[in-house]
């Protein structure tokens, strides 16, 4: 089945690959790649393909015999065997880490096979993730778990059926062997397997890769593995923009300051226009360092993501992340931030002026153009543009944040609303609406203080007394949001359920009011108001999700893979091929009804008791107890 690969690996041909066979980890100078080799696992069974995927690579569904195929992508994919054609290799770049540079990190993990043409003619680069020791691995061994490996398979797939600009995930593979993993780096490590996934993209590199050139750095002293090496930088950027950006080397293949002044505007509105793709669907990556930003404006890299379930702009997904840097609203200057990093880093081939002066013109702007426009299509504006829809789209957010509501489920629910609701049928929406709003029960849980009262207590006099030493313990950012915490759960003790419900109805009601008024606009607008409504609630209907990768689905395929049961896995890629309608023949079961009034201590309960609700739903008490690393 996999002999129908076609191999042409231009990456290598056309950049330096270290000469060393050394196989530990290492500095490597002077080199974008390093050559490696697949370490074998014991066992390797395939737990999921994407066929959509694969069929990228020309790989057409194995109808004949899919027992075979399965065996075949197992040990091929495991890096258990090379594919004819394929020459492993891992890639060398840098990264400013949470904000500071770490210098050399490069695939501790993931390994380049080679570049695929695909049956258009078109390249696509593939990579085992998880496949052993690199140069680059460090302290670490090389591989990924089950537990991450289905996280990214899943969110890849998931990402691009929503029509995000994504890398692809083909195969999901584990086997017998196993490695050990502090999750939660607690000192309780656990046993887990090792679990490889197959990567496919255009190009895997990122910002990071043109950091290898970076001096000393002023703050933490590390530098780049090829300073001083400029003939290298001028490689890798007629390599990526030759390859990638082809009609701009066309244009300006007399001047190359010119040319990659025209690349960096490119790059900096695709990541623009990318963040602004994040934002609408409330999916937060967890980790944007410079390492994980990708050269052609792809998501890249998923590690601890997270969609928000209820709206919160301060979200963080990612349970390392202390200081909250990567925060869901911190998203668009945090990219801005990279770019301007690699602004940096492409010095003296791009003049750091001309850069900075693409930057401000060009990010902010972009940005700001494509979440209007995302968001006019996920609220049925299709008629006109006003200038009022930013405002209103500020007050939606705001009414969601003071009603805790569950962001895709409200947005999904927007396009059963009519400009001539009549009365009835309006409570009934409303009700409905509310019902996505956070119970009392779950609010207990969202604001529970987290710290002892003694430890806080504590840590409010070393601010005052000993601010140096606080700053080594302690964030400002932590503390106010524990004293937030405690002041929001006071309040809750307060209110009654009933309440909260009418207040959350009253800003609701106060919203709707106002996108009733709006729609009545585009209405006037136009000459035939049935025509409109229906393509009013089809462009909103594909643009808001029905289904999305919650992390308590992850959750729940993850377990039952980790019980030898990989229905489930397969059963949510094949949801997430249709986030915005309902998948036929999706098998979920249903919630006990009794579920309905759960209360917090029920929610940390085993999962052999967990009920399972429709994974449209507002998301269990227990997925708030999630915490990903």
């Amino acid at each position: 089945w996999l002999g129908a690969l076609r191999f042409d690996n231009l990456a290598l041909r056309s950049l330096p690959v270290d000469a060393s066979e050394e196989s530990g980890p290492r500095t490597v100078p002077g080199a974008c790649f390093a050559r490696v080799r697949p370490s074998p696992l014991q066992n390797p069974r395939l737990v999921a393909m994407s066929l959509p995927a694969l069929a990228l690579l020309g790989l057409e569904a194995p109808v004949a015999d899919p027992v075979a195929a399965e065996a075949e992508a197992a040990l091929f994919f495991s890096g258990n065997r090379v594919l004819a054609g394929a020459e492993p290799a891992a890639h060398c770049y840098c990264g400013h880490q949470f904000g500071s540079f770490a210098g050399q990190l490069g695939d501790g993990a993931a390994m380049y096979l080679g570049e695929v043409l695909g049956p258009r003619g078109e390249r696509w680069e593939i990579q085992l993730k998880g496949a052993g020791i690199t140069p680059f691995s460090r302290q670490a061994d090389g591989r990924k778990v089950l537990r991450s490996s289905i996280r990214e398979f899943l969110c890849s797939e998931a990402m691009f059926h929503l029509g995000i600009p994504t890398t692809r995930a083909g195969t999901c593979v584990t086997s017998d062997s196993r490695v050990l993993r502090d999750i939660f780096y607690d000192g309780n490590p656990k046993n887990e397997r090792c679990t490889v996934v197959l990567r496919i993209a255009s190009t895997f590199i990122r910002f990071g890769s043109f950091e290898i050139f970076k001096p000393p750095d002023e703050y933490t002293g590390r530098k780049g593995p090829s300073v001083g090496r400029n003939d290298i930088r001028i490689q890798m950027l007629d390599y990526v923009i030759s390859t990638f950006y082809p009609e701009i080397q066309e244009a300006y293949s007399d001047n190359t300051v010119q040319r990659n002044a025209a690349f960096f505007k490119e790059l900096t509105q695709r990541t623009a226009r990318l963040v602004a793709e994040w934002q609408s669907v409330g999916f937060c990556h967890g980790v944007l360092n410079t390492d994980n930003m990708s050269i052609v404006g792809l998501t890249i890299d998923y590690g601890p993501f997270g969609f928000m379930d209820r709206y919160d702009p301060e979200h963080v997904c990612n349970g390392s992340d202390n200081t909250g840097r990567y925060a869901y609203n911190k998203q668009p200057e945090i990219c801005k931030w990279n770019l301007g990093k690699l602004a940096e880093a492409l010095v003296p081939e791009l003049p750091l002026e001309i850069s900075q002066a693409i930057l401000e013109e060009e990010y902010d702007a972009e940005f700001e153009k494509h979440y209007l426009q995302k968001m006019r299509k996920k609220l049925g504006l299709i008629q006109l543009e006003l200038e009022e829809d930013s405002k209103l789209v500020s007050e939606l957010l705001e009414t969601m944040h003071l009603t805790a509501g569950d962001f895709t489920n409200i947005f999904y629910l927007l396009s059963s609303f009519s400009v001539d609701i009549d009365p009835s049928k309006f409570e009934d929406f409303l009700e409905e609406l509310t019902s996505q709003c956070a119970s009392m029960e779950e609010l207990k849980v969202v604001f529970k203080p987290q710290m002892d009262p003694r430890q806080l207590s504590m840590m409010l006099m070393l601010a005052q007394s000993n601010p140096q030493l606080f700053a080594l313990i302690g964030t400002k950012a932590n503390i106010n949001k524990e004293l937030e915490r405690i002041e929001q759960f006071s309040k809750l003790q307060q209110l009654t359920a009933d309440y909260l419900l009418s207040r959350n109805k009253r800003h609701w009601k106060e919203w709707l009011e106002k996108y009733r008024v709006r729609l009545e606009k585009e209405v006037e607008s136009v000459g035939n108001a049935d025509a409109w409504n229906t393509e009013r609630v089809k462009v909103m209907n594909s643009n808001n999700p029905k289904y999305i990768l919650r992390n308590y689905i992850a959750q729940n395929a993850i377990e039952a893979a980790e019980n030898g049961d990989f229905s489930e896995v397969r059963n949510v890629l094949k949801l997430l091929e249709h986030p915005f309608q309902e998948a036929e023949g999706f098998q979920e079961v249903k919630e006990d009804a009794e579920e309905e009034g759960a209360t917090a201590p029920a929610a940390v309960c085993s999962q052999e008791t967990r009920s399972r609700q429709p994974y449209c739903s507002k998301p269990p008490l227990w997925a708030s107890e999630l915490c990903v690393t």
